[in-house]
Formats: C-alpha cells, sequence, structure tokens
C-alpha cells in the first residue's frame, strides 16, 4: 500500500467540524483540504507531536491551521488534532479545535460583532473580549 489512508474517530461528528470550518473560516479550511491532507497522506506529519506511545506504534500531533488574528484571540486557536497509527499507515482524524463555536455554528447561523463571528451562547462574553481588543488596539 502506498502513503497513508485518512480515517476518522467519528466521521459525522467531524464533517460537522469540517463544514463549520469551511463557512467561517475559508483560509483555515482551504489550506486543510488543498495542502494539509495531501501531506498527511504522503507521510508528512506535519505540526507539533504532542504525544506518542511506543508500545502501540501510535503519535499525536497538534497541527496549527492558518487563521485570523483576532478570531484566534477572541475563540482560540484554529487546531487540527490527529493520531497517526505507524504500523497500519492510517492517519486517524479526531477533530478541529475550537469545537465550540463550529458546532454551534453548524447547528445554526452565528452572528457578527464588528465583524467578528460570535458564539449565541457566550453573545455578552464574546462581545466583551472584542471590544476590549478594540480599546487596547486604539490606545497603541
Amino acid at each position: 500500500m502506498k502513503g497513508f489512508v485518512l480515517d476518522y474517530i467519528n466521521e459525522n461528528e467531524y464533517r460537522k467540524l469540517e463544514r463549520s470550518l469551511k463557512k467561517y473560516n475559508k483560509i483555515a479550511f482551504k489550506k486543510l483540504n488543498f495542502d494539509y491532507y495531501k501531506d498527511l497522506r504522503r507521510g508528512n506529519f506535519v505540526g507539533e507531536m504532542v504525544s506518542s506511545d511506543k508500545k502501540n506504534d501510535t503519535e499525536t500531533y497538534e497541527l496549527k491551521l492558518p487563521s485570523d488574528r483576532i478570531f484566534t484571540q477572541i475563540h482560540g486557536e484554529v487546531k487540527l488534532i490527529y493520531t497517526v497509527h505507524l504500523k497500519e499507515n492510517i492517519v486517524i482524524l479526531e477533530t478541529i479545535t475550537p469545537e465550540s463555536i463550529l458546532l454551534e455554528g453548524h447547528r445554526s447561523e452565528l452572528t457578527t460583532y464588528k465583524g467578528i463571528i460570535i458564539s449565541k451562547e457566550n453573545a455578552s462574553k464574546d462581545m466583551f473580549k472584542i471590544d476590549l481588543l478594540n480599546m487596547l488596539k486604539h490606545k497603541e
């Protein structure tokens, strides 16, 4: 067998995260689909190795995806978390973070505040963060 096969822990949940990423963070989605998936299939494991298990011959990686700076400051880093099973030549795509905002965006349309998507569940908290970052930016 040539290269590595991409598989999922929970394909339905992963696809929801992926579709939401496509809708709300196109930069990260394009880089993931057109660059990183190809690298993973070729056996080029990009990102930072966070753990390895010699007994099971697996390695777990976190790959930071490119994202808007303010999105990262409000919701957190956009990361792909995956595990490589070296013996079987399988890459298990586990999740894309931040899961909470991406899953919420999949369930219902998210609104924006000053050009940044905000959570319906934590709208006041997200708006406060945006206002605070804008105030800090204007003081400089």
